[in-house]
């Protein structure tokens, strides 16, 4: 019993060991980001006034590259397109992981009185995109005061043209990250959820998305094209009858959001962005359709069948095809579960969101990998961080949330 009760104590005892070490290392993260808070919002903001287009990113590479190097980082910098690698070797052998980060900006002008607006005409990072490379950074920073402590490798992978959705998919094509034999890869997108909120679920973050087209064989009358529209979007459509999902402001509400169990956001279906056009000799009818159970999607060509010859054109359609069909990003469960045991920010998501994805989902195709959404709006300031909005804000908290949940949750992941 005697011997029992020593092992108790002795397992309690290195229970709390273990625990106070941990708090221990999150408060000297915390202080070490606090430290560089202000030289981040600056470095932010400097990417935020010099935005690139996909493919176009080469200023931006040249800071990436420069930053990385004053961090004492070995770099590569040769792989695909504008594409950036920050390498953080620790003392010993072990996990290689990645933290992802995109890099180019959006073709569409800036509505805000910034003082560090774009400077660049027609070209904004509306998305968020600096705020990501500058949070890359940051963890680079922060964590190189730890490399003693931890096994294996870390790679800050900075990846051009996420906007086009091809930077991912190209590198991956090209076996530009296959040399760095990554066991999982990380990465974040800032959006319209409160600042400082951190959320994520596991597998599908985002609905699918797909968009159809229709062709017919001969002219189709514009009347007609109408009303096969509105049949389209009103009998495909699986929607709460009171308040669509389709209205991306309510994914924040506290009651029909993405934190709520009961969330509009969780079941859905739903058709948008609707095109017709016609020639001399055909028309056709385009159109998205936002789902978020992948095993309906296979029947959304056989219903929309149905509903072209209910309205008297099956002798006119020629053909129904996917005219755009990426990949959905896809969360690991385990390392999704292994996220919520260590971050003390993080929340589920109890839904998907819809009109967003982003090519991450070409890294996960390959490497296990968990995709966050980080909150960016601050409702009291007037800030709201809603992508791909021409007054798209970002409260740069987030900046400083970030860099030390995500420095915490991956030098755990490294200790392993």
């Amino acid at each position: 019993m005697k011997t029992l009760l020593l092992l108790i104590c002795c397992s309690f005892s290195l229970l709390c060991s273990a625990q106070k070490q941990n708090m221990e290392l999150k408060q000297s993260i915390k202080n070490n980001t606090e430290d560089i808070f202000k030289s981040l919002v600056a470095l932010r903001r400097d990417f935020h006034q010099h935005p690139e287009l996909a493919g176009g990113e080469k200023v931006t590479k040249d800071k990436i590259i420069n930053y990385l190097l004053s961090l004492g980082l070995e770099v590569k910098a040769n792989g695909y397109g504008n594409s950036v690698i920050g390498i953080l070797r620790g003392k010993k052998p072990g996990p290689a992981i990645g933290w992802r980060s995109d890099m180019d900006a959006l073709p569409m002008d800036e509505s805000t009185d910034s003082e560090f607006k774009s400077n660049n005409k027609g070209v904004s990072h509306g998305c968020g995109h600096d705020v990501h490379m500058t949070i890359a950074l940051g963890i680079a920073q922060v964590l190189k005061k730890y490399k003693n402590d931890f096994s294996g490798t870390l790679y800050f992978i900075f990846q051009p043209e996420e906007e086009s959705f091809i930077g991912a998919k190209r590198m991956v094509e090209g076996k530009h990250i296959d040399s760095l034999q990554l066991n999982e890869i990380y990465g974040l997108h800032v959006t319209a959820l409160p600042v400082g909120d951190i959320m994520v679920r596991p597998n599908e973050i985002f609905a699918y998305q797909r968009r159809l087209q229709v062709q017919f064989n001969s002219v189709v009358e514009k009347e007609k094209l109408i009303q096969l529209k509105e049949a389209i979007s009103t009998q495909i459509s699986r929607v709460n009858t009171t308040t669509s999902p389709a209205d991306i402001s309510k994914m924040v509400d506290p009651n029909l959001g993405l934190g709520n169990p009961n969330t509009i956001f969780a079941d859905y279906l739903f058709v948008s962005n609707f095109s017709m056009s016609h020639d001399n000799e055909n028309g056709k009818l385009s159109f998205d359709v936002y789902e978020t159970d992948k095993n309906k999607i296979s029947n959304l060509v056989s219903t929309v069948e149905k509903i072209i010859e209910n309205k008297g054109l099956k002798e006119r359609w020629q053909s129904i095809s996917f005219i755009m069909d990426n990949p959905t990003v896809q969360n690991d469960s385990s390392l999704t579960s292994n996220a919520f045991q260590q971050m003390d920010r993080l929340k589920l998501s109890y839904g998907q969101a819809p009109y967003f994805n982003d090519d991450f989902a070409y890294f996960q195709k390959e490497i296990p990998g968990v995709y966050f959404l980080l909150g960016g709006s601050n409702i009291e300031k007037g800030i709201i961080a809603m992508n791909h909005a021409p007054n798209f804000q970002v409260d740069e908290a987030c900046i400083q949330v970030a860099v030390q949940e995500f420095s915490s949750f991956l030098l755990h992941r490294m200790k392993l």
